[in-house]
């Protein structure tokens, strides 16, 4: 089996069985991993950013869970991959750091992982599995034979989704 292709942060990237794809350092992060059973066509995103609102040209699309999303999206379609049977899965979007008194607006995991799943169901993506928030980093193996996504922490084990 090949070594699995590394994703970076603000990056994406696709492949087919039986490649695997991984990301690390996932915070307030999430790894976005989405597939289509019957190509075996699937890719991952590491979104930074729940959106790139300020409209600035030049800005890396991967790098936020609206753009990202929909850059994965049509790389997977040209890839042969159909909208209707993409599922995804996804991790991350941890609390990393707390502060007394802080608000909402501050707890940028949790906006990632909303807006995730807003542009998900906004595309009629079915959202399988998560392994979302905490106060913990992760790493993830996305095996695009299998559609499995191994999670893996430090001090609160791996599993799988």
């Amino acid at each position: 089996m090949s070594a699995p292709i590394q994703v970076g942060m603000a990056d994406l990237k696709t492949a087919r069985a039986p490649h695997s794809l991984v990301t690390s350092g996932l915070g307030s992060c999430v790894g976005v991993c989405l597939w289509d059973e019957v190509t075996r066509v699937g890719g991952m995103a590491h979104v930074m950013l729940p959106s790139d609102r300020s409209g600035r040209p030049g800005q890396n699309p991967a790098k936020f869970a609206d753009s990202g999303i929909a850059l994965l999206v049509t790389t997977l379609l040209r890839e042969g991959a159909r909208q209707e049977r993409l599922r995804a899965k996804i991790a991350g979007g941890a609390q990393m750091f707390a502060f007394a008194g802080q608000s909402d607006i501050m707890n940028i995991g949790a906006r990632n992982v909303a807006a995730v799943e807003e542009e998900l169901q906004r595309r009629g993506i079915r959202l399988v599995a998560r392994d979302t928030g905490g106060n913990y980093g992760r790493t993830i193996v996305f095996h695009l034979a299998t559609a499995a996504l191994v999670v893996r922490t430090i001090g609160h084990g791996e599993r799988v989704i």
